[in-house]
């Protein structure tokens, strides 16, 4: 039996200042291995194991909806968080 696959979407949905590399909150891309065009790599480092667990399905006990986590940029001085969203493919 294959293992099941989701999509994720990734959103910008608050910072404390803005962002060096352009993001605005309500950008949004679709994971797909590689860094999205236009999306900060340094951002998508700090995703990515994330991205990839949820597309399997994997949950983390933080989570109140398997579904959605958030997770914040590694840059401090701007403090990006993130929205990742599974839904079915």
């Amino acid at each position: 039996m294959a293992p099941k696959q989701y999509e994720v979407v990734i959103k910008l949905i608050d910072n404390k200042s803005p962002c060096h590399s352009g993001h605005k909150i309500g950008d949004q891309w679709v994971f797909d291995y590689m860094t999205p065009p236009g999306m900060c790599g340094l951002a998508f480092n700090a995703i990515y194991p994330v991205a990839l667990a949820l597309e399997f399905g994997a949950t983390f006990p933080w989570q109140e909806d398997p579904d959605v986590l958030t997770i914040a940029c590694p840059d401090a001085g701007v403090s990006n968080i993130f929205e990742l969203r599974r839904r079915q493919k």
